[in-house]
């Protein structure tokens, strides 16, 4: 009898794993022991914000003016270089621009920041057990903490360019969600890969560059051209952003695909991510 039947058979909660095979944990210790080390990933998100120098004022600045300069860069070429119709519209889509840009490289970061976290932490995972997942989110967390001074100042934005309230801006939330849930599994999947193939993080930035055209952050939703529009609705931040920029730029309530759209990429995504992390996080020692 090898010692892992031994260890389960005298202490069933104790699970012994080759460091090199791959498949599934028990799911529920699994997701308990992540939860009981909240705390821990919390922590870790705390040190990397402290290290970027982002819970600094001039920090946090940087944080909103890198997207609001390339809001207006984008702005130039849109409206000005092509021709802007009124000051109203102009004003309308240099908002778009900003909710649709702060959005974008939350989810962005979020993406690649969890994707080089198992890499990152090569040396923690060879001197620590716990939950490797951890890491993404802990990723996830730190975007989303750099993302929030954003949203302060898309509101002034959104005051100063005389774009009115609605009641439906309340529910741009929902999609903020579902976003954050979908960059979370785009997270996991990549730190996964990276593992693999270490040129990954070569090949986001220009991945990430193409999504940000293809995706409603530079144009509306309803603009996409008509030979686009079979394909361009595949676009998981079709849905996502799209809705997003509607409720919180528009005040108008998205269509009901879009809704239907965006909740089944974000548990998709979650969901195919966090199986295949899962799945191969035991490997990720033997590899780093």
């Amino acid at each position: 009898m090898n010692a892992t039947r031994v260890d389960e058979e005298f202490n069933p909660s104790v699970h012994v794993y080759e460091p090199h095979k791959v498949g599934l944990p028990p799911l529920r210790p699994y997701f308990k022991a992540l939860w009981e080390r909240r705390e821990f990933a919390a922590e870790m998100s705390r040190t990397g914000i402290r290290a970027a120098n982002t819970n600094t004022f001039f920090g946090q600045i940087w944080l909103v003016l890198n997207p609001l300069l390339l809001a207006g860069v984008y702005y130039l070429l849109v409206e000005i270089i092509a021709g802007a119709n009124s000051q109203d519209d102009g004003a309308a889509r240099f908002a778009h621009m900003c909710g649709g840009l702060f959005a974008f490289y939350y989810f962005s970061g979020a993406m690649t920041a969890g994707a080089s976290s198992v890499v990152g932490g090569g040396k923690l995972l060879m001197n620590m057990s716990f939950p490797r997942m951890l890491l993404p989110l802990s990723a996830l967390r730190t975007s989303f903490f750099r993302f929030l001074p954003t949203m302060g100042v898309y509101l002034a934005i959104h005051l100063l360019m005389r774009q009115p309230l609605h009641w439906a801006m309340l529910l741009a939330p929902v999609f903020l969600i579902l976003l954050t849930i979908f960059a979370a599994g785009m997270g996991m999947i990549f730190a996964a890969l990276q593992v693999y193939f270490r040129d990954t993080t070569s090949f986001l930035p220009y991945f990430v560059r193409i999504w940000l055209y293809l995706s409603p952050v530079l144009w509306f939703a309803e603009q996409a051209p008509p030979k686009f529009q079979s394909f361009i609705q595949f676009n998981p931040l079709y849905s996502l952003i799209g809705g997003w920029t509607d409720l919180l730029v528009r005040g108008q309530v998205p269509d009901i695909k879009m809704w239907i759209g965006a909740v089944v990429w974000a548990l998709a995504a979650v969901l195919i991510g966090s199986l295949f992390f899962m799945s191969r996080e035991r490997e990720f020692v033997v590899r780093l």
